[in-house]
């Protein structure tokens, strides 16, 4: 099923589109465990559905990707991220890998998708850091929610994961539930946590 890509839409000011986005470091060893071991546990600990609609926000150079589609076997598979270089890696990965993935370019605080078009949204710390404002980061959360059908998920760190895996970076931060009042807390597994999508973005 292809995707559909909405208008881009005006950013909230405060939301400040002149953030600029820094790109965390490639480290090849921690690509291998997230493909090999953190994707793995995080689907068994948290039972996320198969044959869903996902969008993976911050999907960097689509580590994720293959394994989403492979374990899940998704009826369709989005990745999106802000940094034009890691999409065409992450466009590249995905054909190597023969995975029926669309990969684009976009700010989660600004997502290029109709309201309600996935069911299940993944970020593996995208939100934590999209903004160094707090209005930047309610509003990364604020697109999730609207993205997300009602009864979707979505998937994310814990700060406990975010500490580990970025001490320094990560001090000091939190996803800012505000943004989003309809994403209520649905099942928690340590590192890992879902909230699901209890309205609608005209709630």
């Amino acid at each position: 099923m292809p995707t559909s890509i909405a208008s881009p839409r005006p950013l909230d000011a405060a939301a400040g589109p002149a953030e600029e986005y820094v790109a965390f470091g490639n480290m090849e060893s921690r690509n291998g465990l997230q493909a090999r071991v953190e994707i793995p546990l995080m689907l068994r600990a948290l039972a996320l559905p198969r044959g869903a609609r996902i969008l993976e926000v911050g999907c960097g150079r689509g580590v994720a990707l293959p394994e989403f589609a492979r374990r899940l076997v998704p009826a369709a598979l989005v990745g999106v991220d802000i940094d034009p270089a890691l999409v065409a890696l992450a466009r590249r990965r995905v054909a190597q890998h023969g995975v029926a993935a669309t990969v684009v370019e976009g700010d989660v605080r600004d997502l290029p998708f109709e309201t309600g078009r996935f069911d299940l949204v993944v970020d593996f710390g995208t939100c934590y850091h999209a903004a160094d404002s707090l209005a930047g980061r309610r509003a990364a959360l604020r697109e999730v929610a609207r993205v997300l059908r009602k009864g979707g998920l979505f998937v994310h760190e814990t700060r406990v994961a975010q500490r580990l895996a970025h001490p320094v970076r990560s001090r000091g931060r939190s996803l800012r539930w505000e943004g989003a009042p309809t994403l209520v807390a649905h099942r928690s597994a340590v590192l890992w946590a879902v909230r699901r999508q209890v309205g609608s973005a005209r709630d």
